[in-house]
């Protein structure tokens, strides 16, 4: 690998950013490919470009054949993260769930009590109101983010927030009743039906579960089948 595809590959990864890497199988040529620009001695083509971001988004390596001769491309993707707003009962369960299955768990809560170290042991933890939390945190298409405090001072914020984001998964806590005036608040702030239709309320798929534990399983298997119907598999 040459220095400046090496580098950028480095780059990508401590930056966090997606990067694709294709290798001309015969030639030993390549192409490191994000979404601002590429770099290599491999050039680029349509169908490297769309065979990449086919890696990216599956995050799955793939081989393509070309005139020169077989192409492998294969994904460096950030990692998957979950900020979950709220340090209460269910984000104690599903955050280490969480952890477990892959993402960087961030828990969030302004309420000093809440978001403490030994409530969330090995968890990085943010006592900023979520609004702000989550314009520093960026959210990107590797982002889940949970609301957990039925405080609409708290979730709408963060929904808000989600809502302008390319998040892949957006979960709320709340009944259906509760669902339906957090809708109708977040219509009032001038999201269409389209956008409302992104936020999975009540949380969780529905397995018939009520103790805190048995809901955060339901939010993370929510969660990974968004992740897996968004083709970003891991």
């Amino acid at each position: 690998m040459k220095r400046a595809v090496l580098d950028a590959v480095i780059a990508a990864r401590a930056e966090k950013r997606a990067l694709a890497l294709a290798t001309n199988l015969k030639s030993g040529a390549q192409l490191a490919i994000t979404e601002a620009d590429s770099l290599g001695d491999l050039e680029s083509s349509p169908a490297i470009s769309a065979a990449a971001a086919d890696a990216l988004r599956h995050d799955k390596p793939v081989t393509i054949a070309s005139d020169e001769g077989s192409v492998f491309i294969q994904p460096f993707n950030p990692p998957l993260r979950m900020f979950i707003v709220g340090g209460v009962h269910i984000a104690q369960a599903l955050a280490p769930m969480g952890a477990l299955a892959g993402y960087d768990v961030t828990v969030n809560d302004p309420r000093g009590s809440f978001a403490s170290k030994d409530r969330f042991p090995s968890i990085a933890l943010s006592d900023q109101w979520p609004d702000e939390a989550l314009a520093a945190y960026a959210p990107d298409s590797r982002t889940a983010i949970v609301t957990l405090t039925h405080d609409p001072k708290l979730d709408d914020p963060a929904l808000a927030m989600g809502l302008r984001s390319p998040a892949f998964y957006i979960g709320a806590l709340g009944s259906r009743k509760t669902h339906a005036a957090r809708l109708e608040r977040l219509a009032g702030l001038g999201f269409s039906d389209t956008d409302l239709s992104r936020i999975h309320g009540p949380l969780g798929l529905a397995l018939g579960g009520r103790s805190p534990a048995e809901i955060a399983i339901a939010a993370l298997a929510q969660a990974t089948q968004s992740l897996h119907e968004n083709g970003q598999q891991k």
